[in-house]
């Protein structure tokens, strides 16, 4: 992953003068870096009351654990691979509210699902009524990314489906995962089957269709408000990019973070420089110096705040690195 991540650096730097991208820094507009800095925090406190409103199922817990918790999590997958910080979330706020780990981590998979849906939301607004030309200006990757969001679609309702299913009946998902008994030790089914039926609870607001909508609608806050962090980030540095252009660079940032390299490196800064210079004509020098202010407005935040949290409960970077591999934590006696 570190290769990947170094491969994807190289790539972002190829041919950038670098000297151009430092100047384009420094006279970067102040005013509209400290305003996309504070929608970062915005973003993090909408995105701390929707997981809370997704865990009411399961039990009440506290905006601040869930807030705490949110931003550990965000501080983990910034500085280890393989997205980490999404199993240390569920397991550190379990740490501190009386629900499971298990179920606390099935509305992660939902907040994604979620997630995914805005995104193609706001992605589909742009093609049907803020493209001012700018796929005409490269037909072939604009295609790409319509056809990307249809099939995050596609695959974020047939997850929506699965987890309505599996939400229905946990105790005949559980039943169901005990019969593999059959073909292992009957203690490591029982375990699977207990964690099963947990994993299904947690996906409760998926069977209140009223909750899922309202949890659906805190999305559309969340993502406006990214969205208005980079078009911020945009202004600072003069890119001619409109707010609603955002919701096209949301859309191909989605795909670069998901390049599994610890805190998107690499794969954000080189979505930002394509989406920048292919749909909206910016200099490759300035595009380069926003998506480097991007990205570390969009991690900086969470990251120091995570830290700081973790610090606060005695967990350093060792301690998440093992809590990230716990399989079956229980502090507190709250059980996964």
């Amino acid at each position: 992953m570190l290769a990947l991540a170094a491969g994807l650096v190289l790539l972002f730097f190829r041919n950038v003068d670098l000297r151009v991208v430092v100047t384009e820094i420094l006279r970067a507009r102040l005013p509209w870096l400290v305003t996309s800095l504070a929608t970062t925090f915005i973003s993090l406190v909408i995105r701390s009351f929707r997981w809370q409103y997704l865990l009411e199922p399961l039990g009440r817990a506290s905006f601040g654990n869930a807030f705490r918790a949110t931003a550990v999590g965000f501080a983990a997958s910034s500085i280890l691979p393989a997205r980490a910080g999404e199993v240390i979330r569920p397991y550190f706020l379990a740490r501190h509210e009386n629900m499971t780990a298990t179920g606390a981590f099935a509305t992660i998979l939902l907040e994604r699902v979620l997630d995914v849906l805005t995104v193609v939301a706001l992605l589909g607004a742009f093609i049907f009524f803020f493209d001012e030309g700018v796929g005409v200006s490269n037909p072939t990757t604009f295609a790409a990314v319509k056809w990307a969001g249809v099939t995050a679609l596609a695959g974020a309702l047939v997850a929506l489906i699965v987890m309505f299913v599996l939400a229905g009946d946990p105790g005949r998902l559980g039943r169901a995962m005990s019969r593999l008994e059959q073909v292992m030790p009957s203690a490591l089914a029982g375990l699977i089957a207990r964690v099963a039926e947990k994993f299904a609870r947690g996906l409760g607001a998926v069977r209140r269709p009223g909750r899922l909508l309202v949890a659906l609608l805190w999305s559309f806050p969340l993502w406006l408000s990214i969205a208005a962090g980079l078009w911020s980030v945009a202004m600072a540095f003069r890119l001619e990019i409109p707010f609603t252009g955002t919701f096209l660079m949301i859309a191909l940032l989605v795909i670069g973070v998901a390049v599994p390299t610890p805190g998107a490196i690499g794969g954000f800064h080189e979505a930002f420089r394509l989406g920048a210079t292919l749909f909206f004509g910016a200099p490759d020098g300035a595009a380069v110096g926003a998506a480097i202010v991007a990205h570390l407005f969009s991690i900086g935040p969470a990251l120091l705040l995570g830290l700081l949290f973790a610090a606060q409960v005695g967990l350093n970077l060792s301690g998440m690195r093992r809590l990230a591999a716990e399989a079956d934590p229980q502090p507190h006696g709250a059980k996964s």
